[in-house]
């Protein structure tokens, strides 16, 4: 094979991307806030299936995530991937649902008990919830 030949991309299916996401990382949690489109990087774990981060009560996400609307769940998209820069391969998964905030004490104490640690100083005492009602991926390789 030539060294230009072009990179292949193969559609992960659900089963694959929660195994590449299950070890937790950084992510990036997508939504229309108050200051319009709004991305947002923050450490998560996967717990039963759902995403799960930490961030301030009083910081965007945990603000512009709120609709005002009782048992109402803001819709976002989440995004993470692996990427080797250098060898032009990786994988990226999307996952889109609701994001419900931890907000019951039983909620935290389960959310508290995953071990989600912000990254970031301050003081990151919410828990959001995304629950995936669609995860999609992909991976790109080079032929060997």
């Amino acid at each position: 094979m030539s060294r230009h030949a072009t990179a292949t991309t193969e559609e992960l299916d659900e089963a694959e991307c929660l195994r590449l996401i299950s070890p937790g990382g950084v992510g990036r949690v997508a939504f229309v806030g108050q200051y319009d489109l709004t991305v947002l990087p923050v450490n998560y774990r996967v717990v039963d299936g759902a995403i799960l981060f930490r961030t301030a009560q009083d910081g965007l996400a945990g603000q512009d995530l709120r609709t005002g609307i009782e048992h109402a769940e803001y819709r976002v998209a989440f995004e993470i991937d692996d990427l080797h820069e250098a060898a032009r391969e990786g994988w990226s998964v999307l996952i889109q649902g609701p994001a419900h905030h931890v907000d019951s004490g039983a909620e935290q104490e389960a959310a508290l008990a995953a071990g989600v640690r912000p990254w970031a100083g301050g003081e990151k005492n919410h828990f959001v919830r995304i629950t995936p009602v669609r995860i999609t991926g992909r991976r790109i390789r080079q032929p060997l």
